[in-house]
């Protein structure tokens, strides 16, 4: 399996805030904004793996400023990271009244999908290699990022995560 860079599963997708994707502040429901952002996830990392790929976990999301009815959103989503079978794909949302020109970064999080075979089992995925300085930085934090996915989802003791615990050891 070649590996691949991260500019391979880059993806971008842009998204008008319509009156039914608002609460009645007239500020975009956050439930939607996690739905497109899991699919510009799904899309970044289904170009990465060449499969079908099911989201795992997302990563913390916090709502930076609101983003108003007649706001273009734009969801930017790349790989940063694959492991045996999953991959993390890093997002960053960006607001943009198109009438003001105005633009504000009002999201970001990670989403770690799971590829699958067509009998829903999981398969390998392509190895990623970091290019940028930003991508290489992304790329070594994203052990550390899974092994708290890992510990706060139950599958991995906490004495067990060695990225982490190296954070915190004192010479």
């Amino acid at each position: 399996m070649e590996p691949k860079t991260a500019q391979n599963s880059l993806t971008i997708m842009n998204e008008l805030v319509l009156p039914n994707d608002t609460n009645p502040l007239n500020n975009l429901m956050g439930g939607r904004l996690l739905h497109w952002m899991d699919i510009a996830a799904a899309i970044a990392a289904q170009k990465h793996c060449n499969r079908v790929v099911v989201t795992a976990s997302v990563d913390n999301v916090s709502f930076q400023h609101p983003v108003k009815l007649g706001d273009v959103i734009t969801i930017k989503a790349k790989v940063t990271r694959a492991f045996n079978t999953s991959v993390e794909v890093r997002l960053n949302v960006w607001a943009e009244n198109i009438p003001t020109g105005t633009k504000i970064k009002s999201n970001e999080a990670f989403y770690t999908f799971v590829a699958l075979d067509n009998d829903g089992k999981t398969v390998p995925v392509p190895a990623l290699i970091p290019q940028t300085d930003g991508e290489k930085e992304l790329y070594e934090g994203a052990l550390r990022r899974r092994q708290l996915r890992l510990i706060l989802g139950g599958r991995m003791k906490p004495e067990d995560a060695t990225e982490l615990k190296a954070l915190f050891k004192i010479s």
